[in-house]
């Protein structure tokens, strides 16, 4: 009810889109960052034409709905973004301009703007206090992105009060410290005027984003809950209900009303919104004649086709080539593909020499060169992913971004949303385990891999080798919908024998299938080279043992149950290695060597072996779980019954 009034005029007077084609790649967008305000943009969607009926709108947070209880891209036409978090949407907005940026400098050419639109944010005090929205928000004042737009409601009221409770900041100074355009609106009750002319003079700033701080009350209209936190999250009630529809001229028992000056306006708006569609696809129709080859490539990219043979460039090793670190390989996979896949865009969190994330000929996105298409985050995990999100969402663009595998836990929230919005972001996460050694525990993940792997619609692949790295890169672009978490080692490890692309892209394939095996070995990562070489001194022993590289989860739990039992047995006694939380792995093995504690100080290999994942300790430990089935019984059945049950590592 605050919000009104922002809302009233970019759908009504500033924006451009079109209901009849919701996807129109020059529209406007807008991000309702606040996303606990949706019925505002419920309601404007259905005003400005939108299929979202008077019906849906009833159904407001009901199972099935179109009209759930935070915005969610996937559900309802004209939603960019899922707004839930708050933070999120105004550093995803931060993406979507940088996106329109980067296409408009790639694509547009004289007489042909074909990327021309503005990207315009409502949001509240709780986004201005998360964290991540100051990452973004940073970033792009540094980036110039005068085409960033953002109304701050500012009504002085959080879910515990008043925001004197704990928010006393003066916003526009720290925006202004960003490198902001920033105003104010002190009252918009009264008139629209003054913010008409701060949305007019924003546009008008290309080379800053804008933020404009507009004074509204929470629950305008309302009879005892105007101004209140009572106001925030609750239904008013019928007495407050039926006294804000008296106050606004509406008919107090009748609801979902819309009356015939109001329909009449947005009929007008939308239809005059929609012939701006039209005007640019009689632009874009010419633009392709005398562009054919640029206007292929922006079809292409929207309709989120991958060039033709481009899996094809990625490297393929075989065994015997040189030793390097899959950090080092996937650098090469990104060397493959940028080249040849324009809507591959990405950066590091201020790790590039670390993640090797970028490539040979790639240029920086600067203020002054938007055509580049490798970021500098900086030291932002969280706002990184949210802006890639937004990147995203825009369309057209492919982003990957990196950081340290345990720093994912600071973007973790981001990664969420990622999963939940169904955006084929690739995440480069190296340093991946222990083995990083000296940096010590604070840089050593244990438990990231698990909190990774329970997240639906995410991928997780800890590659052993080069074509394992480039099996990841493979699934990563072809799957668009589903992101996927590449995790990288420092220290080097050499091509495997029997690793294939093809293999690897089954999440789980046999490296070693001796006749009569009484053992199966399962590894990830760096721990598959002494899992092979504990292999054989155990089979040379006399205990013949089965070797399963697993480089991701997921996708082997998507294969057939006829593939899944040739690649894991279960009724053979079946150890697990990773130098990781042992949890998860209880579903593909009878026992565990993994990490029950945070790591410790040292060289990547004296940790390794501090901590057991030797070829040693690996061999000791599969001998020990064979003899212990030859006294206990018979091998539980994993492929029917997992079991929990652990031999936990000796230092």
């Amino acid at each position: 009810m605050g919000c009104a009034p922002m809302a009233h005029l970019l759908w009504g007077e500033f924006m451009k889109y079109s209901c009849k084609d919701h996807k129109w790649i020059d529209r406007d967008r807008f991000v309702l960052s606040n996303g606990h305000a949706c019925a505002l943009q419920y309601t404007m969607l259905h005003l400005a034409g939108y299929p979202l009926t008077k019906e849906d709108l009833g159904q407001f947070r009901r199972i099935g709905s179109k009209t759930p209880g935070h915005p969610e891209s996937f559900v309802t036409e004209g939603i960019e973004v899922c707004t839930g978090p708050l933070g999120q949407g105004i550093s995803n907005a931060v993406g979507l301009a940088m996106a329109e940026r980067h296409l408009a400098a790639t694509y547009n050419e004289p007489g042909y703007d074909v990327f021309d639109h503005f990207t315009y944010v409502i949001c509240g005090d709780g986004c201005m206090q998360e964290g991540v929205a100051s990452e973004a928000s940073s970033l792009a004042g540094h980036l110039g992105l005068g085409r960033l737009i953002v109304m701050y409601d500012d009504n002085d009221i959080t879910i515990d009060g008043d925001t004197k409770l704990s928010f006393t900041e003066d916003v526009l100074k720290r925006y202004e410290a960003y490198g902001w355009h920033t105003q104010t609106v002190s009252d918009v009750t009264g008139s629209l005027e003054d913010l008409r002319k701060c949305l007019a003079t924003a546009k008008g700033v290309t080379d800053k984003p804008s933020i404009i701080k507009v004074k509204t009350a929470i629950g305008y209209g309302s009879p005892s809950k105007q101004g209140s936190h009572a106001a925030h999250g609750a239904p008013l009630g019928k007495e407050d209900l039926a006294g804000a529809k008296e106050f606004y001229g509406l008919p107090p028992n009748e609801s979902f009303h819309v009356p015939a000056d109001v329909k009449k306006f947005y009929d007008n708006a939308s239809s005059v919104a929609d012939s701006k569609r039209l005007a640019w696809e009689e632009m874009f129709a010419k633009y392709s004649k005398e562009h054919s080859a640029k206007a292929a490539e922006i079809s292409r990219r929207f309709a989120n086709q991958l060039p033709a043979g481009l899996v094809d460039k990625l490297p393929a090793f075989k065994a015997g080539d040189k030793d390097q670190a899959t950090r080092k390989y996937s650098q090469g996979c990104l060397g493959a593909l940028g080249p040849n896949m324009p809507e591959l865009v990405g950066g590091s969190a201020d790790l590039t020499p670390s993640n090797l994330t970028d490539y040979p000929g790639v240029m920086d996105y600067q203020k002054d060169t938007p055509a580049g298409r490798y970021f500098r985050f900086g030291v932002r995990e969280m706002g990184m992913v949210a802006v890639c999100n937004g990147m995203f969402a825009h369309g057209g663009m492919r982003p990957y971004c990196a950081t340290f595998l345990v720093f994912s836990g600071y973007a973790m929230g981001s990664i969420r949303l990622s999963a939940l919005s169904k955006f084929g972001i690739i995440f480069v996460m190296t340093h991946d385990s222990i083995g990083l050694g000296e940096d010590g525990p604070t840089h050593q993940p244990i438990e990231t891999l698990e909190q990774l792997r329970s997240m639906p619609n995410l991928l997780v692949f800890r590659p052993a080798d080069s074509n394992e790295t480039s099996a990841s890169y493979k699934v990563g672009v072809e799957r668009h919908e589903t992101p996927s978490v590449i995790c990288c080692a420092r220290s080097a490890t050499a091509a495997l024998e029997n690793s294939t692309i093809a293999k690897a892209c089954m999440g789980a394939y046999v490296l070693e299938e001796p006749a009569n095996a009484a053992l199966t070995l399962i590894a990830t990562g760096t721990e598959v080279a002494p899992t092979m070489e504990a292999a054989k001194k155990l089979t040379a022993s006399g205990i013949a043992t089965r070797v399963v590289s697993m480089p991701c989860q997921e996708l082997y739990l998507e294969q057939s149950a006829a593939y899944q039992k040739s690649v894991l047995p279960g009724n053979i006694p079946t150890l697990s290695i990773e130098a990781s939380s042992v949890y998860g792995w209880h579903r593909f093995s009878h026992a565990q060597i993994g990490m029950t504690t945070f790591g410790a100080s040292g060289s990547g290999p004296d940790v390794f072996n501090h901590f057991g994942f030797n070829a040693e300790n690996i061999a000791s430990k599969g001998k020990a779980l064979v003899e212990f089935y030859k006294t206990s019984g018979p091998v539980p059945d994993l492929s029917n019954h997992p079991i929990f049950e652990e031999i936990k590592p000796t230092h």
